[in-house]
């Protein structure tokens, strides 16, 4: 069982006679995790937030991320996020399984599936150097169901490029800020929208940048309220916060 509104049926089925308790037990007791050897695949991460476990590609085999990929797919999982693998890697994985890859954001996503994208999410960039990074976030939320919209290079060395797309802004139910340099993106967007404002900075830029912390510390001083920060580069946190904001109201829905 991949996620929550499968237990719903589930549990309905009981209910209304058309699954017996035995079965619905054997059904509970299979779905918790399975144990490869190298991975115990935790198959009730979807039960409990609402979207599958996530393969973190980087420092794994392309056989593990195979064969982890694989047992997902065969309990039903679909849209099967697996983040930082390198085009070799999924060069190899992709002759196994169903496999769509994006190679600037290094994410895979595995049984791809079409599905309605709700809401809103803005993804937006200070430069095009930063688009790796803000396609992470999109790639991510869209693949937990989000609707996107991408404003690239955007930043504050031009500021009327921005302030042109303040409509689209407006009627996010969040904004991912993905920036370098100084981070001053994600401050300015959070003086304007009122929704939260996730910053992402990136390791975009000079010497003094050092990386990125100073995109960093910039943004975690930011004087805009509804401001949160991930760390650097990590445009797949971004999207996965984005997605549980922009998704809140369903899942009240679903607690009654």
């Amino acid at each position: 069982m991949d996620n929550r509104h499968e237990i719903l049926e589930l549990l309905r089925g009981v209910a209304n006679g058309s699954v017996t308790p035995e079965k619905a037990l054997l059904e509970f007791k299979e779905s918790p995790f399975e144990d490869l050897g190298y991975a115990k695949i935790d198959f009730h991460r979807g039960v409990r937030q609402g979207s599958a476990e996530v393969i973190y590609g980087a420092s794994k085999t392309p056989e593990q991320i195979a064969g982890i990929a694989a047992a997902m797919g065969e309990r039903g999982c679909r849209n099967v996020l697996i983040t930082r693998i390198a085009p070799q890697a999924a060069d190899l994985v992709q002759k196994t399984i169903p496999l769509e890859y994006h190679p600037d954001a290094r994410l895979a996503i595995a049984f791809p599936k079409e599905q309605t994208l709700r809401g809103k999410i803005v993804v937006a960039t200070g430069g095009t150097s930063d688009i790796p990074v803000a396609e992470e976030a999109a790639l991510t939320a869209e693949a937990m169901g989000n609707k996107v919209i991408r404003l690239y290079d955007v930043g504050v060395a031009g500021l009327h490029r921005l302030l042109s797309n303040l409509d689209t802004l407006m009627s996010a139910r969040c904004v991912i800020a993905v920036a370098g340099m100084e981070g001053a993106l994600a401050s300015v967007i959070g003086g304007l929208v009122d929704c939260p404002v996730i910053a992402v900075p990136t390791s975009v830029g000079y010497g003094a940048n050092f990386g990125g912390l100073s995109a960093l510390l910039s943004m975690l001083n930011s004087c805009a309220s509804g401001c949160s920060v991930v760390n650097i580069d990590n445009g797949f946190g971004a999207g996965y916060l984005a997605s549980r904001i922009n998704q809140m109201e369903g899942l009240e829905d679903e607690k009654g």
